[in-house]
């Protein structure tokens, strides 16, 4: 089979990182007979760089064109990048938001997963770890605060500021059947997350999970608020299955759940629309202070193929072979910097290695 990919290789350490994501697709299309057809897409600092927008309309339509995206980092340092001396609207991430929206993608897929060799990384005591936890947290990608009216003006002589978090049951509908059909292929248990003891966006949030929950007898369902669930992820992670919840809920949750597995290096993430199509992209930032050193961690971009390879090709098979690649290569005690243990006497059973030996340990397991 012949699969058109959209890549979006990005800024700082998001070429590096692709560029293996690429070398295992690549390995694992010899492998099993398929080819992956690869169309740059300029988004991000590049793009401004090289058209004064962090995302053209041209760029919009090679992604539509595509079955998948892959896609790597965006953005800068915030402090001394030229690109967010902009106006927001002109920044990196707002290319982001922009693609999201032009190509639907309102179910944002992250799983938060404990490795066994990995344990030493997690900041949490072995009491709390236990045999380990995984997690999946659905995040609504395209309503809530995030894209809401907003404007800052003077009013009565004070600058005021106003963001506006809008959602209709439509969007929290569909958002939670996603939710609810994830957890069916899991542990069958659903967390929904909201403010509803202040919000009224929460409050419609609440009802209308309730009410797709009803197709789903074989699913056990909790609402937990959105304070007690942060806590929640510290102190008891096990108990999670499919966390649900909003968009800004979402975008800190996940990266405090990223943080529970000991690093953001490892996580993928996938976002999907109501086809198979769906952009499939690494949890962290692009990291510009070792951008070009080549140590950076290309396991969660790797991670995030395999995750295309399973939700928008259906290939479930191959999707897999990486993922026990990636697990073979932890236990053969190889690891980037950022997963290097932190103890002198575990240092001496593993072995430092770079971007593109990582890319290669996985290839030759799968």
């Amino acid at each position: 089979m012949e699969y058109k990919v959209g890549v979006i290789s990005g800024d700082g350490i998001g070429p590096g990182v692709v560029a293996e994501a690429k070398k295992v697709l690549d390995h694992v299309g010899e492998k099993y007979g398929h080819t992956f057809c690869y169309t740059e897409i300029l988004m991000g600092g590049v793009s401004i760089d090289a058209t004064g927008e962090p995302l053209t309309d041209e760029a919009i339509e090679q992604a539509k064109a595509s079955d998948a995206v892959l896609m790597g980092s965006i953005g800068g340092n915030t402090q001394t990048s030229p690109w967010y001396q902009l106006p927001p609207n002109l920044r990196p991430e707002a290319g982001l938001l922009k693609l999201r929206k032009a190509l639907n993608l309102f179910a944002n897929l992250r799983p938060a997963y404990l490795y066994e060799e990995l344990k030493e990384a997690c900041p949490l005591r072995d009491s709390i770890i236990g045999d380990g936890f995984d997690m999946m947290i659905m995040r609504e990608l395209t309503g809530g605060l995030y894209f809401g009216e907003r404007e800052t003006k003077e009013i009565d002589g004070v600058m005021t500021a106003k963001d506006c978090l809008t959602y209709n049951e439509n969007e929290i509908r569909r958002i939670a059947k996603r939710g609810f059909d994830i957890a069916r292929k899991r542990r069958n248990k659903v967390t929904s997350v909201d403010k509803a003891n202040v919000l009224d966006s929460s409050r419609l949030w609440r009802k209308v999970v309730e009410e797709v929950a009803e197709d789903y007898p074989d699913v056990t369902y909790e609402h937990m608020l959105v304070d007690n669930c942060a806590m929640q992820l510290v102190k008891d992670p096990k108990q999670f299955d499919v966390i649900l919840t909003e968009n800004m809920f979402g975008d800190i949750l996940s990266d405090e759940a990223s943080m529970v597995t000991g690093s953001i290096g490892m996580l993928s993430s996938a976002s999907l629309n109501d086809t198979k199509f769906g952009l499939y992209e690494p949890s962290g930032g692009s990291a510009p202070d070792i951008a070009g050193k080549g140590i950076a961690n290309p396991i969660a971009t790797i991670l995030s193929a395999a995750m295309m390879l399973r939700y928008s090709f259906d290939l479930d098979e191959e999707a897999s072979a990486i993922e026990q690649a990636v697990k073979q290569v932890l236990k053969d005690g190889f690891r980037t910097i950022d997963i290097m243990p932190q103890d002198e006497s575990e240092k001496q059973w593993v072995t430092q290695i770079g971007t593109k030996d990582m890319g290669n340990k996985i290839c030759e397991r799968i």
